[in-house]
């Protein structure tokens, strides 16, 4: 495995020279036909970065036992095409995730307008952070930082700087997105993670939660309940192929794990408590499995479904000018038992 890794190591600093230069700006127009993608390659791993498209993730990829083998997909690749986002492999949900009921939400006294924002959804939906371009740094040798300066983008109300950083190490990667609010007046922020996962015939996901939102038609939540839907329980382990679960699930302990038993391998996710005086009872994870299509999602968030308007504005957390919160996610590959 050493001698594997270390071949892969000598080969990435053979084939990518910007890992010691300066990385130019990304470019701004969202409407280009072409992103280019930056490469950043360690720890026998790949991953890539478009962060002209809403500073989002290309691929993130291990290398394959085999030398002569293509490298796996952990999640899945975007086609280098396509400026939809939903077929990126991920991107960050700031400074909201996933919907906005009512036209907005009330804070402070006020009601503050937020407009859907993409096509088919009546919704404001996964904030404004991925319809924006972001620019492109570079830390350390084995990580990449975009940041975003947004200025009450398409006339949201929210004036912040977001930071997201990748950070490749032996095993996997950690993962950050931190944002801090800059707007004279206070409110309310969220975040949240995007990864599309490749799906086999036997692909399952794994995590301790204690309830479930559920929804009618209207993907809002309208229940909450802990009797799991048949197939729902991510205790038990739930599979990747099935009806349509599009919902947020509640006392989520903050670790999961996807296995593909076709492949051999195991992806673990683990979240610290984004509220240190919480616990599990303010922990938030989604699952999107579509009925179709060869990706689902399993989304690390800080608050529920339209969390705006549910009592309490469960997993929000209001900022003051200057302050600051933030998502972290330590993802990590292995063998599977």
């Amino acid at each position: 495995m050493q001698r594997m890794l270390n071949a892969a190591m000598r080969w990435a600093r053979s084939a990518i020279p910007f890992l010691h230069t300066p990385i130019k700006k990304a470019q701004p127009p969202m409407t280009e036909a072409s992103h280019s993608i930056v490469w950043l390659h360690h720890a026998g791993q790949h991953l890539g970065l478009v962060p002209s498209l809403g500073g989002s993730v290309a691929a993130w990829q291990i290398d394959s036992a085999g030398t002569s083998q293509a490298p796996i997909d952990l999640w899945r690749p975007w086609d280098g095409a396509t400026l939809d986002l939903y077929k990126l492999a991920s991107f960050a949900m700031v400074p909201w995730s996933n919907r906005i009921s009512g036209g907005g939400f009330a804070h402070g006294g006020q009601f503050h307008p937020v407009a859907p924002n993409r096509a088919g959804e009546p919704y404001p939906i996964h904030g404004d952070g991925w319809l924006q371009p972001w620019e492109l740094s570079q830390p350390a040798p084995d990580t990449l930082a975009m940041t975003l300066r947004s200025r009450c983008f398409d006339g949201n109300p929210y004036d912040y700087e977001a930071v997201q950083t990748f950070r490749l190490v032996d095993g996997g990667l950690d993962q950050e997105v931190l944002v801090r609010h800059f707007g004279e007046q206070p409110l309310p922020y969220g975040i949240g993670l995007h990864p599309w996962f490749p799906r086999t015939p036997a692909t399952r996901i794994t995590a301790p939660v204690q309830a479930v939102w559920l929804c009618g038609d209207d993907p809002l939540p309208t229940e909450h309940t802990p009797q799991f839907p048949p197939g729902w329980d991510l205790n038990q382990g739930a599979s990747a192929h099935g009806g349509l679960i599009d919902n947020g699930y509640t006392g989520w302990g903050g670790t999961a794990q996807i296995d593909w038993p076709e492949r051999g391998l195991t992806l673990t996710a683990h979240m610290p408590y984004f509220d240190q005086d919480g616990g599990a009872d303010q922990h938030y994870c989604l699952v999107y499995r579509p009925p179709h299509g060869p990706a689902f999602c399993f989304e690390p968030i800080t608050q529920p479904i339209d969390a705006f308007h549910l009592p309490g504005q469960p997993g929000l957390r209001v900022l003051a000018q200057g302050e600051s919160c933030a998502l972290r996610v330590q993802w990590r590959v292995s063998a599977l038992p």
